[in-house]
């Protein structure tokens, strides 16, 4: 893993997606807008999954939310390297979300404990 390292994702959420997450508990949000939760989990998804991967340990997350997220539009959600600290092995991340018109729905960082993730610090 390397500074300016990045994984994205791009996702869709429906209506469906909103009741099962109220089903759950999460709060409704306002008609026609994706939950700030569900744009997390994109952040989430990333990092346990694409980078650092497997084994990565959440630490820290802020995000500032820009502007709604319109329901059933692409929201694409990246992380990307900006530290890392391998003798402790931490690492910090960008994460910022955009539409699908490019409006920047969301940003922040994100702070992962990384000492199980095979190969992180190669």
């Amino acid at each position: 893993m390397r500074i300016g390292d990045s994984a994205t994702v791009t996702r869709t959420f429906t209506a469906a997606d909103v009741l099962s997450y109220v089903d759950m508990g999460g709060a409704a949000p306002h008609p026609g807008e994706t939950p700030e939760p569900l744009i997390g989990a994109l952040f989430s998804y990333l990092l346990g999954v694409e980078l650092p991967g497997p084994g990565t340990n959440y630490l820290k997350q802020n995000t500032d939310h820009h502007a709604p997220a319109r329901l059933d539009a692409p929201l694409t959600a990246t992380v990307r390297v900006v530290q890392l600290r391998p003798e402790k092995h931490l690492v910090d991340l960008e994460t910022t979300c955009v539409d699908d018109t490019g409006t920047l729905v969301a940003s922040g960082r994100a702070l992962v404990y990384a000492r199980d993730v095979t190969g992180a610090f190669d």
